[in-house]
């Protein structure tokens, strides 16, 4: 597995240079062409059945369309800066050091995703505790700060779902399994979490057997009608560690794309050689080397 020990070997190279200065950071390591697309603009967010409230898209001073969203019926939650930086969700701030490498991440994975025309891309990590959920959240934030560019973040760790928790969303009630078994419908799931353009779809536990649950028919249908509804959004599926149960290598195939995240420190060789091998025939286009300490 020579990519993967050269993975990380660049990633330490990396991490002495301009990616950051801070500790529970990324690193990304993807590569792509220099061909980015310009005629990938997003349509805007209208479907009724979302109900996501209604949509107006204005002209930039450059002259190209600007998506604006305005939640009417969508629960939108927002919170304050001290209690974001708490939570290490930092992508949204400019001036923090910590935001640049997400900022880096995002222009790699938007050029790989406008030059193939992708859509879904699934993140995970070898071992429970690397930080991908956290990871997948600063990321999709930064994604939803390109002004032509929605995000759908759904949480698909069904077992021990965090997107929520981390964004410190403790009110969930209903979650994606509940609109898979059809008994709630989207709109009494989704959440704005105070960021124009980006929506989450939580989860709830679900005990054991959720692989099943990701496998179905009913699943699948629901994943075609996130991909169809909305053509350039870009929808981020949270996983749980590769290493832990079967449901990462069920649902990441399905994906255009998955991002594995590494813990420094702790994602030992063996398990991060183990999680490639067990993701093979899946897309991966990259690897975030997390939790980096400065010196």
């Amino acid at each position: 597995m020579e990519r993967i020990q050269e993975a990380i070997e660049k990633a330490r190279r990396e991490r002495q240079g301009n990616i950051g200065k801070s500790s529970q950071t990324a690193e990304a390591k993807q590569s792509g062409s220099n061909n980015e697309q310009t005629d990938d603009t997003p349509a805007p967010e209208r479907a009724p059945q979302v109900r996501a409230g209604e949509t107006g898209v204005s002209q930039s001073p450059a002259g190209k369309s600007s998506i604006r969203i305005n939640y009417s019926q969508t629960k939108t939650v927002s919170m304050s800066e001290d209690e974001l930086k708490d939570r290490r969700i930092v992508a949204n701030f400019a001036h923090d050091a910590r935001s640049e490498p997400y900022r880096q991440l995002r222009g790699q994975v938007l050029k790989k995703f406008r030059e193939n025309k992708w859509q879904t891309l699934a993140v995970t990590s070898p071992n429970s505790g690397s930080g991908s959920t956290l990871t997948a959240l600063n990321l999709a934030i930064s994604l939803s700060f390109e002004a032509n560019q929605t995000v759908l973040l759904v949480d698909l760790n069904l077992r021990n779902p965090g997107v929520a928790t981390c964004m410190g969303i403790n009110d969930i009630e209903y979650g994606i399994a509940d609109y898979v078994r059809g008994e709630k419908p989207l709109e009494d799931i989704l959440v704005n979490p105070g960021f124009e353009r980006l929506v989450l779809l939580p989860g709830t536990p679900q005990g054991a057997f959720t692989s099943e649950v990701l496998s179905s028919p009913e699943m699948q249908s629901v994943t075609n009608e996130l991909v169809e509804r909305y053509p350039s959004r870009i929808i981020i599926f949270d996983l749980p560690s590769v290493l832990s149960n079967d449901d990462a290598l069920v649902f990441a195939p399905k994906c255009d794309a998955t991002l594995m995240v590494l813990e420094e420190g702790g994602s030992k060789k063996q398990d991060i050689e183990r999680a490639y091998q067990l993701l093979e025939g899946c897309n991966v286009i990259g690897s975030v080397l997390n939790k980096v300490r400065y010196a």
